[in-house]
């Protein structure tokens, strides 16, 4: 998936107003999920993604201290939501809104298995952002 198309998809699926805001909650979700996953998981992330969106990653890394070995730092929704908000200057739900966005746009551009990871390693409320947790929690709520 190129730059601009992955820009534009993150653009539609949270309908934001232009190129610039979708490009700003892009980085400020990667930078942030950066902060949260353990730093192998995201160098593994960032190799798969574009070469800007990993600098991103990496340099959320790099100044959280993390190194290989590292569990990311435990935060949950709430958190997450403020840190996207004030990298992207919105509030909490509009964070939460394009995470969501930024979220199905990776998934897809992300293998599988990465994508799972990612999943077992967040906890519940921020998985529930996943197009895979949103998924996992919509099958557990079908009638049986």
């Amino acid at each position: 998936m190129h730059h601009d198309e992955l820009i534009g998809k993150v653009q539609s699926l949270a309908h934001l107003p232009d190129r610039d805001r979708a490009e700003r909650a892009a980085h400020a979700v990667v930078s942030t999920l950066s902060e949260r996953l353990p730093a192998g998981l995201v160098r593994h992330v960032a190799a798969q993604l574009l070469p800007d969106m990993a600098a991103a990653m990496r340099e959320a890394a790099d100044a959280s201290g993390a190194d290989a070995g590292t569990a990311g730092e435990k935060f949950g929704l709430t958190a997450f939501a403020g840190r996207v908000a004030v990298r992207t200057g919105t509030d909490e739900d509009a964070a939460l809104r394009e995470a969501a966005a930024v979220l199905e746009v990776l998934d897809a551009a992300l293998a599988p298995e990465l994508t799972e990871r990612m999943a077992d390693a967040l906890p519940s409320d921020i998985r529930e952002l996943l197009p895979v947790g949103r998924a996992a929690e919509s099958a557990g709520q079908e009638p049986g």
